[in-house]
């Protein structure tokens, strides 16, 4: 199973005349961060919360939305006549200092925060049991949205490695014609410089076959290969986090395919690693934003 680290889930439910709604969204993200909008009158249950989300999330970049409200819709509002008071003494001590004209000073001190506030009484267990409830339903809605989203990165990762593999494969038929190329290359690179009879040719076809096989790809073949297929058996496997392992090998894929690169010697083939390349920075682009 694959999940995408981006997602979107809400849940809701309703008790003692009130109506519970949470909204869970989730972006990639190396760590695991929860930024939290929810009641003061929960905020004593926040640990619990956030332990809830990321055994069920696991990893991601997490903003949750937390409301509670009459179900009438009629929200109750206190106003916090302390703090009115307070401002409406600043604010007239301030006016009288500068010599500003009269205004309407209470009409300004409503819209200082925290003046008016909704009502919130303790927090009952039956209510923090129905704040669990919705927050499980937007946890499943969420991990359905993920899933969703995983099944098309894991086709198109799979696609992607797939074609590395092809690439490889189109590579060996022309490994005899490179091999070739460089012996004629360094037999005229060798007669502009010494007369051909008195060229040792023994000794000439000892060092090409030296130099060879220090460009020998056989090995880096090999490897790239194995690491594709344990890229997609990783894929495939049942575990849900796996991205950081799938980064981890395709990191080993792109080292293979520099070395390659470096050891080709040929215009042909550097146009397979190139395109080898390209899909291995698709894949790894993919990667980020996998569970």
């Amino acid at each position: 199973m694959i999940l995408s680290m981006t997602g979107y889930g809400k849940g809701s439910s309703q008790v003692n005349g009130k109506q519970i709604k949470i909204e869970i969204k989730s972006l990639n993200g190396k760590s695991s961060d929860i930024r939290m909008r929810i009641p003061n009158n929960i905020k004593e249950k926040e640990l619990l919360l956030r332990k809830q989300i990321l055994n069920s999330a696991i990893r991601g970049k997490f903003d949750v939305t937390l409301k509670i409200g009459n179900e009438t819709g009629a929200d109750e509002y206190s106003l916090n006549t302390t703090l009115v008071k307070k401002y409406a003494k600043e604010l007239k001590e301030l006016r009288e200092e500068l010599g500003l004209d009269d205004s309407d000073i209470l009409q300004s001190i409503m819209r200082i925060p925290n003046v008016v506030s909704p009502e919130e009484g303790d927090l009952e267990e039956n209510e923090w049991v129905a704040i669990q409830q919705a927050t499980q339903s937007a946890l499943e809605m969420l991990k359905n949205f993920r899933s969703e989203e995983g099944m098309v990165l894991k086709t198109d990762l799979g696609s992607r490695v797939t074609n590395i593999k092809s690439y490889l494969t189109g590579i060996e038929p022309l490994e005899k014609s490179r091999i070739e190329n460089v012996r004629e290359r360094m037999h005229k690179n060798l007669n502009q410089w010494i007369n051909e009879e008195s060229i040792d040719k023994n000794r000439f076809e000892q060092e090409v076959i030296f130099y060879l096989e220090k460009l020998d790809i056989t090995e880096e073949k090999v490897r790239l290969s194995q690491h594709c297929d344990y890229f997609l058996d990783t894929l495939n496997s049942e575990k849900i986090e796996k991205g950081k392992k799938l980064a981890f090998i395709s990191q080993e894929m792109g080292r293979e395919i520099n070395t390659l690169g470096a050891k080709a010697q040929q215009s042909d083939i550097q146009q397979y690693v190139v395109m080898m390349k390209d899909e291995l920075e698709k894949i790894k682009e993919q990667l980020a934003n996998i569970i």
